[in-house]
């Protein structure tokens, strides 16, 4: 994930910072409690396609 990129990235939901795990490929929303998964490099913004963070690792939040 470039780092230029992730520091303009905002959570479509609430506009709050997103955190990158690099493990699950993975932006993370703690604020909303949800994780927009990165497919093939590009991250999929989309609320519908998020995951609740219930399935998210401790570590990973």
């Amino acid at each position: 994930m470039n780092a230029k990129l992730l520091e303009i990235l905002v959570c479509p939901l609430c506009k709050g910072p997103l955190k990158y795990d690099r493990e699950r490929q993975e932006l993370i929303c703690g604020a909303d409690r949800l994780a927009y998964p990165i497919r093939d490099g590009i991250p999929i913004m989309w609320v519908d396609q998020a995951r609740s963070l219930e399935t998210v690792p401790e570590e990973a939040r």
